[in-house]
């Protein structure tokens, strides 16, 4: 079981985490702006889909593994890269082809299994995540107190459902306010833009971290 000394400390380091801008809420905040409330919430949990991946990778020390790999490493950034500036991409058309209607159509919403494999695939697709987990959790385990992966996964199911939540209403919120901004062509226009500019900024984050960490190796 888990040293509940530890806890309170480690709480507070979730919530500190959780609230701070990062990637996984940008990337929620672009698609519920643009596709809604219910994409935002289906982004939400792809994240924390992806995040359980990470967790029980690094709970089962798999972790070590990646980092005896860093070509792998490199291989799933670039990936990871390509694929949200492929996001990028179906974004700007969206808001060019918007600008080009003169009547305002109801947005082409995918599916929200779409929309929660595309935000699970993101979060896999960064394998630095498993490597924050890896060096993160184990700060609040203590070995005398039972298994260690068992107590990893504890660890790591608190931070996914503070993450969820979190995540969860920031999607809610984003997507409503997205609703509002939609309802005439120019703004959904805008809206589609701006989230292909977050997209872009990702994509450039996960290129440029593949980049120095190839010249750093």
């Amino acid at each position: 079981m888990l040293d509940l000394t530890l806890l309170p400390a480690y709480l507070a380091a979730v919530g500190i985490i959780t609230v701070a801008p990062g990637p996984d809420a940008a990337y929620i905040v672009a698609v519920a702006l643009e596709r809604g409330p219910r994409a935002g919430l289906a982004s939400a949990a792809g994240m924390a889909l992806g995040m359980a991946v990470h967790v029980t990778a690094a709970a089962l020390g798999l972790a070590v593994l990646l980092r005896s790999a860093p070509a792998v490493l490199l291989l799933v950034e670039l990936a990871g890269g390509l694929y949200l500036a492929w996001l990028a991409v179906t974004s700007i058309r969206s808001a060019r082809n918007t600008t080009r209607n003169t009547t305002m159509k109801a947005p082409e919403t995918p599916p929200e299994g779409q929309v929660l494999r595309r935000a699970a695939l993101a979060n896999l697709l960064n394998p630095k995540t498993v490597l924050f987990f890896s060096a993160f959790l184990p700060r609040f385990t203590t070995p005398e107190r039972g298994h260690l992966w068992l107590q990893l996964l504890i660890l790591g199911l608190i931070f996914l459902t503070t993450g969820l939540i979190w995540d969860g209403l920031i999607g809610l919120c984003a997507g409503r306010l997205g609703q509002t901004l939609t309802q005439s062509p120019r703004t959904a226009a805008l809206v589609n833009l701006a989230a292909g500019v977050t997209f872009i900024a990702l994509a450039a984050f996960l290129l440029t971290d593949a980049l120095r960490t190839t010249v750093a190796s």
